[in-house]
């Protein structure tokens, strides 16, 4: 096919031989098959912000720190630079967290390069060496969906470990590879600690997961991987190694509000008595 207009620096540049066929359009890039040396993979051209559909991008880059200062006041302003360090900053997310997550025993697409706002990645295959099919186009038996169901929630948890969420996870962004279940889309990906929509995000992805898996194995809507999750994180209990159960029992004891306002009555009585202490020693001076 003709070679794409984004896709011509990676030719001229070699690291891409030839463009095979445009895979899929999504809300926010491109993607088409190419042919690396003797390698076949995958490049995926993000669109512009004018051109993306992704919505509520706000929410998710809360949190993602930007160290140059003229960048952040660029930003900020909505400057024509700014906005070019933004889409910057939103493609480079997704490279970033790759790395990071396979990594921390992620499954992901291998990246390879990311020049001019397109991502050479791993072209996802399965066991017939042909382009991987998504979650929701496959059914599966009762006990593969436990199994898979099981491994995406070690998935997430480890990407928790790392410090992310990936925040719109569905069966519409996990590839069925020859070696089980495979994550993508990450650019939205949002920092655990200092996103105030992390755990909303968190509970969002588990429960898109589980109620697709549920399909096959009911059983598993009555886990509760999320909230065992968060509360393991805000605890720094959470490690890569946690062997999760899907059961969370929440803290029903109600708090004491008596004894409460009785310890801060204490606590004020005290000060006024320092208070008037201090006043009388001045007052004896």
């Amino acid at each position: 096919m003709k070679i794409p207009k984004r896709l011509r620096p990676l030719v001229d540049a070699g690291l891409v031989d030839d463009v095979i066929r445009r895979l899929m359009s999504g809300k926010e890039a491109d993607v088409y098959v190419v042919q690396c040396g003797e390698e076949i993979r995958c490049a995926k051209v993000y669109k512009e912000a004018a051109k993306r559909s992704f919505k509520q991008a706000v929410k998710y880059q809360e949190g993602r720190k930007v160290r140059n200062s003229r960048r952040a006041r660029a930003m900020e302003k909505g400057s024509k630079f700014g906005r070019k360090q933004q889409e910057e900053i939103w493609q480079s997310a997704e490279v970033d967290a790759l790395f990071l997550l396979a990594n921390a025993g992620v499954r992901v697409p291998k990246p390879y390069e990311c020049i001019d706002g397109v991502l050479l990645m791993e072209l996802v295959v399965d066991e017939d060496g042909d382009v991987a099919p998504r979650l929701n186009d496959i059914a599966m038996q009762a006990e593969q969906a436990r199994e898979d169901h099981a491994l995406m929630m070690t998935y997430v948890m480890r990407m928790l470990c790392a410090g992310l969420v990936h925040g719109d996870l569905s069966e519409f962004n996990v590839l069925m590879a020859e070696d089980g279940p495979v994550i993508i889309d990450l650019p939205q990906a949002v920092n655990a600690a200092a996103n105030n929509n992390a755990k909303a995000m968190l509970e969002r992805d588990v429960s898109n997961i589980t109620e697709y898996y549920a399909q096959f194995a009911p059983e598993l809507l009555n886990s509760r991987y999320a909230e065992e999750m968060w509360a393991l994180f805000e605890e720094s209990k959470l490690t890569p190694e946690t062997e999760l159960t899907g059961f969370f029992e929440e803290n029903t004891n109600s708090a004491d509000v008596d004894a409460m306002l009785a310890e801060i009555q204490a606590v004020i009585a005290e000060e006024e008595e320092k208070q008037q202490r201090m006043q009388d020693d001045d007052e004896l001076a």
